[in-house]
């Protein structure tokens, strides 16, 4: 490599400080990563791989990343990491000197990732506003797509998550919970558990299937929770906010669930995914979680993390009371 590379990008991260009442107006959320958190282990070598395999395949273009936080934000890089990966040119400038024309092009090739990626826009755990105001988290979920995508050999550490801090801003003041984000999936050699990869090809291979899967959980999920005075139609939508998932977990587990411990009608986005997080830690507590789910994926509505979480409880619920004869495998 030349001894000044084209872009020799020196700025080390900086620390994030939790931000007051004062700099967080009334309604708006923020993410929050203590030092605990970045300085965990696995999460620091999730980092040192990602920029290797940045820095490896840039290294004709003498481009060097020194910091993911720092380097990625106004597009430049992931630009030309894009183009690589993707075999493709995609019509912007080269370089973007003002924050307008920074996020336009960032707009734009965000657009073309999601696409690749087959990813909607709403589903994804990055934005143009994410990227580009450093948010690391958003920047490391965006890279372990495009290398799961584009190099799925690359030896990611597996079960990176990390604990991160919600902050809203509301009326009666700052409000936080402390929630933990999955970074990377964790191997799993649970051979008689439904994998991931079966529901990816569910969806991808037999997507005419997928509505009659849910139909059988939607009628199961509602012979438990009829007795609450509870009906669910729509297995998509219905367990964004948590409740119901909360109260059928209790049914079929036997907790009692204290109001203090969950939100009843939670109100805002923060309290949702207070309430999936509590849902999904007590699915892990009972060994029923055997694949890391992301519950931002829940209150975004993503099916396929939904049907995951309700066919845990399905299989041994409804599969265990047909009898024994029953395969306890992945629905055909």
């Amino acid at each position: 490599m030349e001894s000044e590379p084209l872009y020799n990008l020196l700025q080390l991260p900086k620390e994030v400080d939790q931000p007051t009442e004062e700099e967080l107006p009334r309604g708006e959320k923020k993410k929050y990563l203590p030092p605990s958190s970045r300085k965990d282990p696995k999460f620091e070598e999730l980092q040192k791989v990602l920029m290797e395999w940045i820095n490896t395949t840039l290294l004709p273009e003498h481009i060097v990343v020194r910091s993911l936080e720092e380097d990625m934000f106004d597009g430049l890089i992931l630009h030309h990491l894009f183009q690589k990966l993707a075999a493709l040119k995609l019509e912007v400038e080269e370089i973007s000197l003002t924050s307008a024309s920074q996020r336009r092009k960032l707009g734009v090739i965000l657009e073309a990732v999601n696409q690749s990626l087959q990813v909607e826009e709403q589903q994804a755990k990055w934005s143009v506003e994410t990227i580009f105001n450093k948010d690391l988290l958003a920047t490391l979920h965006l890279l372990v797509a495009l290398a799961k995508h584009f190099q799925p050999e690359l030896p990611l550490p597996d079960n990176v998550q990390v604990e991160v801090i919600h902050i809203e801003s509301t009326k009666t003041g700052l409000k936080s919970d402390k929630l933990v984000e999955q970074l990377t999936e964790e191997c799993s050699s649970h051979k008689d558990q439904p994998s991931q990869d079966t529901f990816d090809e569910l969806f991808k291979l037999a997507p005419e299937k997928v509505h009659t899967v849910k139909e059988a959980i939607v009628s199961f999920v509602n012979q438990k929770v009829e007795s609450l005075g509870l009906s669910v139609q729509s297995l998509d939508t219905q367990f964004a906010d948590g409740v119901i998932l909360l109260l059928l977990i209790g049914q079929l587990e036997g907790f009692f669930l204290h109001l203090k411990e969950f939100y009843l009608t939670p109100s805002s986005p923060t309290e949702m995914l207070h309430n999936v997080t509590l849902a999904l830690e007590l699915l892990k507590d009972e060994g029923l979680l055997n694949h890391p789910i992301n519950p931002e994926d829940i209150v975004n509505k993503d099916a396929k993390s939904t049907l995951r979480i309700l066919y845990s409880l399905f299989q041994k619920h409804a599969l265990r009371t047909e009898g024994a004869g029953v395969p306890h495998g992945t629905p055909n």
